[in-house]
């Protein structure tokens, strides 16, 4: 991660939005979080500015997403954060930012879901309206939604770190998972809308249950399986096979098989960075563990 030399504070923000957006500069302002790629700052009730500060590719991230949300987002049945204004890169803060709308509810790491069925159902109607056939022109997906083939050696040096860390008790039990969804036929259909980056700290809720979807930068086109591993991730036990039936169109074997490598591949890095956190390690989240532990936890119990 490569934090911005600059300091972030509410009067740079609002010095921002007076030189860009002066009708928004009277707006209270004040941090809201500091994310993987993007410090947001709450402006007033309803709205958010993002402004990259970790990571180089920020930049591009932002730029996708408001050049492609505000016009997938009306058909979405969750609140999304909609691009409503670009900054551009000034001398008092050399790099893009945007005004979105404020999407209310707490990230799934820190508030996990509770109401099993009722989340399975909302997530599959989420992902039921996103999953639409992308036009040629649609993002790909940066270092995302390869073939799980083209995945292995990931797999493979992943698994080795989090395994030498004391992490996985039982390697094997994964190795079969992932040899089963690696061998899974590939996709073969048009490349579809994907969110790109569905793990608990994008995904929030409220008493219970999924109410919103937040941080779009990683939005691309492929298989939906990438994103159908969202089910594991972010889902209670036994919630999986709702969600499999409310989703449109029903997912085929090799799709939930591919879907299932996928959230191996989710897990180990949630696993990884919650562990860094724990011990104090750069770019770790503690939060980030204990949900992705229990999705491997799944996802072993489910294999058959």
């Amino acid at each position: 991660m490569t934090h911005t030399e600059i300091e972030m504070t509410a009067e740079l923000v609002r010095d921002l939005l007076r030189d860009q957006h002066p009708d928004l500069a009277d707006h209270p302002v004040r941090l809201g979080a500091r994310g993987w790629d993007n410090q947001l700052w709450r402006l007033g009730d309803d709205l958010a500015v993002r402004l990259p500060w970790a990571t180089e590719s920020a930049d591009e991230l932002l730029h996708k997403e408001y050049s492609w949300l505000p016009a997938l987002a009306p058909g979405l049945p969750l609140p999304v954060p909609v691009p409503q204004r670009f900054g551009e890169p000034s001398e008092r803060f050399p790099r893009p930012w945007i005004v979105t709308t404020w999407v209310p509810g707490e990230p799934a790491d820190r508030a996990p879901v509770t109401r099993a069925t009722d989340a399975a159902t909302t997530l599959a109607a989420f992902l039921t309206a996103l999953h639409r056939p992308a036009p040629e022109h649609a993002p790909t997906g940066r270092n995302r939604g390869a073939p799980l083939v083209d995945c292995a050696g990931m797999f493979a040096d992943q698994l080795a770190s989090a395994t030498e860390l004391g992490l996985i008790p039982d390697p094997d039990a994964v190795r079969a998972v992932w040899g089963d969804a690696v061998t899974a036929p590939a996709w073969t259909g048009p490349a579809i809308w994907l969110h790109g980056d569905l793990h608990p700290a994008n995904v929030l809720t409220a008493n219970g249950t999924i109410c919103g979807v937040i941080d779009f930068g990683d939005l691309f086109a492929g298989d939906p399986a990438f994103d159908l591993a969202a089910a594991w991730i972010l889902l209670p036990d036994g919630a999986t096979d709702r969600f499999h039936d409310a989703y449109r169109p029903t997912p085929d074997a090799a799709t939930l098989r591919r879907a299932r490598g996928y959230a191996v591949l989710r897990s180990f890095a949630g696993i990884l960075i919650g562990d860094a956190g724990v011990h104090g390690r750069a770019g770790g989240k503690p939060t980030w563990g204990p949900p992705a532990h229990a999705a491997l936890r799944r996802l072993i119990a489910t294999h058959h």
